[in-house]
This record gives structure tokens, sequence and C-alpha cells, in this order.
């Protein structure tokens, strides 16, 4: 049985054995016709079952392995290897079909290769997921066909493997490097300028050209005869949380990803740049009530925590409860902590419904408020408009641009600082907020 299951006739075999009826109708008008027509009959069997004897003879003739990672990286392309070892006493042409996990809904995978006699090689392919979550993968197939080409072997390997699929780690190595020194605004990504600094001191030493002159200790400069200033750092140990509202709002998707999970990845970057820092990482997400809570802290483990914590996040598609938020952060988040609040505000009544849940937090809390720009209106916006419907569009897109506008206003209005951000940037732009509070000692 397992023969037959292994057992695949190929296309040009019956393209040959077509060409033979060709040749048989052919014998009725030329005579001389019917006997060549009976020995390459013959002819074909004979190779067809030679071409078998020499696929199906012999064990584990091929040997073939896929390669996956610990874990795939949601939204960035992720590397499989397969490994292929040719056993056959002559080069074998492979095509190798592997069960991809159903997310990706890729049902023409198709890979053609050779190999030499006794010699072994890797191929590789990438996938790039757009949900967290497990990934199943099928059987390995690696159909084995002979230089005759008439019938192929299927082999079977790796069947049944997972990979959990996390938020983007991969952008940790993007972004570890940037601003975690006094000079990273040379990487280029980094678009704030220091205009402060904290209050914990550091050390005193020689004057240089360039240093604050309000920073001059006069009294040393007395005793050295000489220019000292006092030398200032970053405050440590400052409680940072990631709030990610799941609900429904955050379900907007953009080039593959929903907001959610851009929220998700920037508040893993964000995280591995406050610890860099020597900062407190903490995150939690809430809709209707708040869930995975991760308490801000030092600890050596607590990216992995937060990293955990982050892949089992799902939008539950209800109206956000800030109530509930604000209830929560009251009871548990005792100390002065910056709060980098990711969500998204369409509307002016949107915002009005929330904003006193916003004050209120606001007022024992730094609150950064983070939400996203329409990229679809702002395209719309920025067409020009030649028919009267297109004008209608534009003057509607126009509107709820103008309201995005209108809400950083009116946060800023009562000390909540926000940052209006298209989800490409948002990484790059919480960064700089975070960086800018750090360096004009805001917390």
């Amino acid at each position: 049985m397992n023969f037959f299951k292994s057992l695949y006739i190929r296309p040009i075999f019956f393209f040959a054995n077509a060409g033979v009826v060709v040749l048989f109708i052919l014998s009725y008008f030329v005579p001389i016709l019917f006997g060549i027509a009976q020995l390459t009959i013959l002819a074909l069997l004979l190779v067809f079952f030679i071409d078998m004897l020499f696929i199906f003879v012999g064990k584990n003739r091929i040997e073939a392995s896929r390669v996956l990672p610990e874990k795939f990286s949601n939204g960035d392309p992720n590397t499989i290897s397969i490994e292929l070892q040719n056993n056959y006493p002559s080069r074998i042409f492979c095509e190798i079909i592997d069960e991809v996990p159903i997310q990706f809904q890729k049902r023409d995978f198709n890979m053609k290769t050779s190999i030499a006699p006794r010699d072994t090689m890797t191929l590789q392919y990438s996938l790039t997921p757009n949900d967290r979550g497990e990934y199943h993968f099928g059987a390995l197939n690696v159909y084995a066909i002979s230089r005759l080409g008439f019938v192929a072997k299927r082999f079977r390997f790796d069947a049944n493997a997972m990979v959990k699929t996390y938020p983007s780690f991969k952008q940790l190595k993007r972004f570890e490097l940037i601003n975690v020194n006094r000079n990273s605004h040379e990487i280029g990504l980094k678009k704030v300028r220091r205009v402060g600094h904290s209050m914990e001191f550091e050390q005193i030493k020689d004057y240089v050209i360039g240093d604050d002159l309000r920073t001059i200790n006069w009294k040393a400069t007395a005793k050295k005869n000489s220019l000292m200033v006092n030398m200032f750092q970053d405050e440590k140990s400052q409680p940072i949380y990631c709030l990610i509202d799941k609900g429904r709002s955050m379900k907007m998707p953009f080039n593959g990803l929903s907001l959610l999970d851009y929220a998700i990845n920037s508040s893993l970057v964000i995280s591995n740049i406050v610890l860099r820092k020597h900062d407190k990482a903490g995150m939690l997400s809430f809709s209707k009530k708040v869930e995975n809570v991760v308490v801000s802290d030092r600890r050596s483990h607590q990216m992995q925590m937060i990293l955990e914590s982050l892949y089992n996040v799902k939008t539950d598609f209800f109206e956000t409860d800030f109530g509930r938020l604000y209830t929560h952060i009251k009871q548990h988040i005792t100390h002065r902590s910056l709060l980098l609040l990711y969500t998204n505000f369409e509307t002016m009544d949107g915002l009005e419904r929330q904003l006193p849940y916003l004050k209120a937090l606001a007022k024992n809390h730094l609150l950064v408020v983070i939400f996203f720009k329409n990229t679809e209106l702002t395209k719309l916006v920025e067409q020009p408009a030649e028919t009267l419907r297109q004008v209608y569009d534009k003057v509607i897109a126009e509107k709820f641009a103008f309201e995005k506008r209108l809400i950083v206003n009116q946060l800023k209005k009562y000390g909540i600082y926000s940052i209006l951000t298209s989800p490409e940037d948002l990484t790059v732009n919480t960064i700089n907020k975070y960086l800018e509070i750090k360096a004009r000692g805001l917390l």
C-alpha cells in the first residue's frame, strides 16, 4: 500500500503514450506505422519499469529535514532551511512541496532543484507571519525524479512541526543601539535634541568648550583655580509602563498587520530601550478589563516576561473601558510613572468620552497618548480632485485629518503629551518621545 502512495506517474509518460496513440491512428492510413507503434509502446513500458526500479529500489535514498527557527518574529521575514541528501548513485531531480501553516494560505509552494550523487545541499525560503500565535507545519514532501523522468517517488519528512510567532523581536536588534548613549543622534533615527538635563549628580570635571555655563561649580572652581562643571546623568530606576488598548478600534489593518500588532511590536522595543537605560519596564493590556499585567522592574528576565505577555494579547472587539484602566492604575501603580498609552481616536467625540479618565491619569503620572494617522485618508487628501465625487471624498478626508490635529491640541490643553504617528514610524517616534522626556527631566 505504501508503494502506491509514494508512486507518482509524471506527465511526460502520458504525453509519450499519447504519441503512440497517434501512431496507431496513422497506421490505418500508413500500415507500416503499425509495427513501429507496437515497438514504441513496448519500449515505453520497458523504460517505465526500468525507471521505476531505479527510483524505488533501496531504502533512504533521499534524506531531508526542515530547519525551523525557535520562534517567528511577527511582521518580519523568517528564514526556513531545507537540508537535502542524495543517496542515489546518479544525479536526481527533486521537487519539494512543504506544507506551510494554513495562516499563510500558500497553496502553490514548489521548489525544484537537482542534486549530485552522494551529495548534500541546503535550500532556503522565507515566511512573513501577520498574526501572533502557533503556526503548524505539515509534512515536507520531496519527489525524487531520475533523468528518464517517467515516475517520481514521494518521500515525507518532519510532519506536524510547530513554531510560535512572537511580537517582532527582530526590531530589538534594529533599535537596540539607538539612543543608548549621549551620541546616539549620530545613528540618524533620533529626531529630537536634548533641551536640558536631569538633576541626578554624577561627577565634577574640568570645563571644556561646549559645556553648559549654568553647570559651573564655583566652589570647586575657586579651590582648583580653574573652571569646573557639574556632570549630571539621567535619573535611573524610573517606572515606565506600556498600556495597550486591545479594543476593536485597534483591529484596523495596515500593510498586513493590525494597529494592535504595531503597538505590541513597539512596546517590545521600547521596553528593551527602557531596561538598557536602567529604568523599570512594565506593561498591561486593557479593554473591558485589565489583563497581561507585568509590574515594572529591572529583573534579568523582565524582557522574557514582557515577551510572553505580549504573545498572548488578542483583541476582543469590545468598546474600551478607560474607567477600568484608571481604577486599576490608581490601585496598583502608586509611584509616579511614565505611561505610554497605545490607543486610537478617530474623532473628537471619541476623545471627549474618555478625556475625564485621561485627565485623572495625568494628575498623578506623566501620560503620553499614542494614536495613529489614517494614512489612507492622507493619500486621499494629497490626490487631486477631478470629479464632484472626488471633491466630496477629499473634503471628508480633510475633515477627519483635521480632527486628528484637534485631538492633539485638546490633549495638550490639559497637559497630556501625545504622539500622532503613522504605523510604520510608531517605534521611532515613541523612542524619541521617551528620550526627550528623559533628557528634559519631566518624570
